[in-house]
Order: C-alpha cells, then structure tokens, then sequence
C-alpha cells in the first residue's frame, strides 16, 4: 500500500541532501520507517508534552543520519519549513549532525557514535527513580555497535530491569569502511544482545506493520528490535551501495530518485 507521508519524507531528505552537498543519505533512507512508524503511530511525543516527564524520549544515536530525522519531524509539524531549507549550509539551522540546541524535539546532540544508548539507559532509570512514565528509545546503526559503550549500556539496562528501553539496531549491513560483517561480523546480532538479557525481535525494519508490532511490544525486560533494512531504501541506484554513505545526489540523479519516490510510495 503506498503511503504518500512517507514518500514526501523521504523526497525530502533527498532534496535536501541534494542542497546540501553531504553525506549519509543511504543512512537516513534506511533509517526512515524506523522514525517515521515511531513519530507518527507509536511515540507520545507532541507540541503539548515535549517538556513533559511523562512523555516518550527518541534518541536518534546514528546522528549522521540527521536527515530522516529533521524530515520527519518537518512532516509531522514539529519543526519549521525554514529549518529544512537551511539545513547543512553555512549560517544555516540545522547542522549535518544533531545539536540539542536546536529544537526541543532534539532530545540530545549526537553523531559521536556510541553514546546515544549510555544517555537513553540514564533517562529511562531517572523515569524508574522519579515513577514517570514513557518509554526510551534509541537507534543505533549497526555499524555503531562495534562501540563497547553500547554494550555497556545494555548490560546497565538488563541489570537495572529497564523493561521502559527500548534499543533499535538499524541493521542494514553498512558502516563507513565497508559492508558491517566484514568489518566486524554481526551475523549474530540478535543472540548477542539476547544474551545480555534483553527480550529480543529481528524483524523487516523497512515494514511499517512490522515496525509497529515490535516497537508497541511490552515486556517485563528491557526490549531490542533488529531491524533488518536496506541503506538507501527507496532509490535503486543508492540501494546496497556504499558509496551513498558519502554521496550526495547529482541535479540528474536528483531527478531520478524523485521520480522513483513517485512511483513506489
């Protein structure tokens, strides 16, 4: 069924990559179902509750992949058109990487990688400790998890029976020297982390039905979601290639992927 929100979404972060001149729009492609399922149908995240202790946190870890993000939420009406016309240029608004400066929607600043769980273990105890409630939820890239402070946090997370965590691996098999598993074998990502306690889903991570499944998901344990993607899901020629971790879309290719979103969405 094709879902016009999420074609617009995604038209525009490649328009604005395309603007912009940077990297990572394989990322933000791979990562869109995952914020768009969570922003729209998931998440109690709002213009009413943003400042509420009570509300959902979403920690985008994998900042470099700020596009999706910014997109989704200029989609939702979270953030202004003007933001994403100056996103990434100089004197502009929205930097490549997420500065918590910048919107309160921005729970954190990230894209040094590997920090996003460390912060989402520490805001779901503070929510224990002060009987709130919401849940955290973090996206990692998988590429990301060769970090040892993520599975320092997920040992924090078991041991402190955080069942309001919830950590999502962005599993689409490329990081920035090469394909994941030949940089650092993660075949086995979801019984490593099972291991550390975590109830745990593998799951088609580019499925909105499945998305909602798993991230709607209760459990008495801290829960994980692998979701098995495609960087640059949407646009043939990005898709599986590493190259678009660094590129950014040509006028002519531009054209191109617009057209695609067109059609498939």
């Amino acid at each position: 069924m094709k879902n016009s929100t999420l074609r617009e979404i995604r038209k525009t972060i490649v328009k604005m990559v395309h603007k912009a001149k940077v990297s990572h729009v394989g990322a933000a492609m791979s990562v869109v179902d995952i914020l768009y399922t969570l922003y729209f149908d998931v998440a109690n995240i709002n213009k009413d509750n943003i400042t509420s202790p009570d509300r959902d946190i979403i920690i985008l870890s994998k900042g470099h992949s700020s596009a999706a993000l910014y997109s989704v939420l200029y989609h939702k009406g979270l953030l202004s058109k003007e933001y994403i016309e100056n996103y990434s240029i100089d004197g502009g608004s929205l930097p490549c990487h997420i500065d918590k400066e910048k919107s309160p929607f921005f729970e954190v600043s990230s894209g040094s990688l590997g920090h996003g769980p460390s912060l989402g273990t520490g805001f779901a105890l503070a929510k224990k400790m002060d009987k709130n409630s919401g849940r955290v939820f973090v996206i990692c890239g998988d590429g990301e998890c060769n970090e040892g402070s993520v599975w320092e946090a997920l040992m924090f997370a078991s041991t402190h029976k955080l069942d309001n965590f919830v950590f999502i691996i962005d599993y689409n098999k490329f990081q920035g020297f090469g394909a994941t598993n030949e940089v650092i074998d993660q075949t086995n990502i979801a019984q490593r982390v099972q291991s550390f306690g975590f109830d745990t889903l593998v799951i088609d991570g580019n499925d909105l039905n499945e998305l909602k499944t798993a991230l709607t998901h209760k459990s008495d344990k801290p829960v994980a979601i692998i979701a098995d993607t495609t960087k640059g899901k949407g646009v043939s020629f990005m898709e599986n290639k590493l190259e678009w971790h660094y590129k950014s879309p040509n006028d002519e290719q531009l054209e191109i992927a617009l057209a695609e979103l067109e059609e498939k969405y």
